[in-house]
């Protein structure tokens, strides 16, 4: 059952509030999900200056299909779990190399 406040809120406000929601996670989770991609990179058995230069451009990747996928799927609560989900797989790796 619904508050009663939730029936006199437009549906139109709902409507703006969900897209302004999946540019927010657009931009920022998408960048947070093509940074920790960056980082984790690092963690690679290879030369390092090959490492960042493969992370710099797996980001811009990332960051691509971060967007896509936010405005891809069926809700915003969808759209924020998806880039939670991938953020929180590449944090182990990420954190790995800022301590070393």
């Amino acid at each position: 059952m619904r508050a009663q406040w939730l029936e006199r809120v437009p549906a139109t406000w709902w409507m703006w509030a969900g897209l302004f929601s999946r540019i927010t996670a657009a931009l920022v989770g998408g960048y947070v999900v093509a940074a920790l991609s960056a980082v984790a990179t690092l963690a690679l058995p290879i030369d390092k200056v090959q490492a960042v230069l493969t992370g710099s451009q797996l980001s811009f990747l990332v960051y691509t299909a971060a967007v896509i996928w936010v405005f891809a799927v069926r809700n915003a609560w969808r759209a924020w779990a998806g880039l939670v989900i991938v953020s929180l797989a590449l944090l182990p790796a990420a954190a790995w190399v800022w301590q070393s």
